[in-house]
């Protein structure tokens, strides 16, 4: 294993997983649905509650100044944890899902037209999906799936075809699938789009967390992720754009810090990022994102990274034995998250017994109904690794899976 990280270490860092559940101790393999918080975020969260509670930007007293420098200075940290190429290009937003409807609603609004075309890929999450079908509805534009390869992979010969074929606004692209793993060429996609003169977002809520980000080499207009999946606190997200469109857009919500000047003659507006930040912002949400993000660089994101991958090449040698157990998906490149099927069961019943013996999964559809229409299955069951996981929980999660298999098949 990877000798320059230290999962048992890193473990310790995060007390939910010292707990028991029914009667087994907890294996949490539900990661791409949220991650666990370190002791660091907590800290972090309670500090801000307990001795800077007070609103930001308004206040003239010592609280509210100590709040604001805090909030901001999180702004810089998820800055450079991106690489953005300014501090304001990063707006506070409630989660993925906000920063893609704030994009659609107002980009989108800015530049669809009749008869425009958005594509989206198969594969899609519905937040990168229902978005860019309502303000397409409004604009008589019209959204086209992209397919899938055989291995689930982007086609990007049928994504060329499109391009060439349709007069293509935007291309809205997940970097990992959330339902399959499979990390998509996101830089290339990226440069076909922007030379067929469309614009392109990526959705990071996967990516963020089982990658090195650099949104400037990507070269896409937006990038959108959410502080749950990193770590950080939920109901805290962050949309990145590139300055010059971020001017160029209407606000999205009307309200306190986004206004320049208000009358009944009419008002002005703010610049960005608070022209997007309507209202009291989510301030212990961005502080704590800002503790996970400072967190994972003392840990080492990038060691991170490579331990998930050698545990990932591990739970596939572990599973080959298991015969009974599908993989969905076989994409070329894919982070640690394994989504299957157990022929002649439910996926439900599979994550019911697997809990019994306190493994934690995810069934269902994972907000991906387009794409599990594609592959003609009504859903899976899907385990997903983070940093925090070790071979114990591997083990147990296979010798659990092949228990249930026994008691099922």
């Amino acid at each position: 294993m990877n000798k320059s990280f230290n999962a048992d270490l890193v473990r310790a860092d995060f007390p939910l997983l010292d707990q028991e559940v029914n009667g087994h101790p907890l294996v949490y393999l539900d990661n791409a649905a949220t991650t666990q918080k370190p002791r660091a975020v907590i800290q972090a969260l309670e500090h801000y509650y307990q001795m800077d509670n007070s609103n930001v930007h308004r206040g003239a007293h010592a609280v509210a100044d100590r709040a604001t420098r805090a909030f901001e200075a999180a702004r810089a940290s998820v800055a450079k944890f991106i690489n953005a190429a300014r501090v304001e290009e990063v707006i506070w937003t409630r989660g993925t899902t906000e920063s893609i409807n704030l994009v659609a609603q107002t980009f989108g609004r800015m530049v669809l037209q009749e008869n425009d075309v958005i594509l989206v890929p198969v594969s899609e999450h519905h937040a990168n999906i229902v978005p860019w079908q309502m303000v397409a509805q409004a604009q008589g534009a019209k959204i086209i799936p992209i397919p899938l390869t055989e291995g689930c992979d982007i086609d990007l010969v049928a994504f060329d075809d499109l391009l060439s074929r349709h007069r293509v606004k935007i291309v809205a692209v997940n970097q990992v699938s959330n339902a399959l793993g499979t990390i998509n060429p996101v830089a290339d996609i990226t440069a076909k789009a922007k030379a067929a003169g469309a614009a392109v977002l990526i959705d990071g809520a996967q990516g963020v967390a089982h990658s090195l980000v650099d949104v400037q080499a990507l070269g896409a207009d937006f990038y959108v992720f959410s502080g749950h999946k990193l770590c950080g606190p939920t109901g805290i997200g962050v949309l990145w754009g590139k300055k010059e469109l971020l001017d160029a857009m209407p606000p999205y919500q009307g309200g306190g810090e986004m206004i320049e000047t208000v009358s009944f003659d009419g008002t002005t507006y703010n610049q960005v990022p608070f022209k997007f930040e309507a209202g009291t912002p989510n301030i212990a949400g961005a502080i704590g994102l800002a503790a996970a993000v400072e967190y994972l660089e003392a840990v080492g994101l990038e060691a991170a990274v490579v331990h998930e991958k050698e545990l990932m090449r591990y739970l596939l040698d572990s599973l080959s034995g298991l015969a009974n157990v599908q993989r969905i998906g076989s994409p070329q490149q894919s982070v640690g998250i394994f989504s299957f099927l157990v022929p002649g069961t439910h996926p439900s019943d599979i994550g019911m017994l697997l809990d019994q013996q306190g493994i934690a999964i995810r069934t269902g559809h994972h907000c991906t109904q387009p794409l599990m229409q594609y592959l003609n299955v009504p859903g899976t069951a899907r385990a997903s690794l983070s940093f925090y996981n070790n071979k114990s929980d591997i083990d147990a999660f296979v010798q659990a899976l092949d228990k249930a298999c026994g008691l099922l098949v």
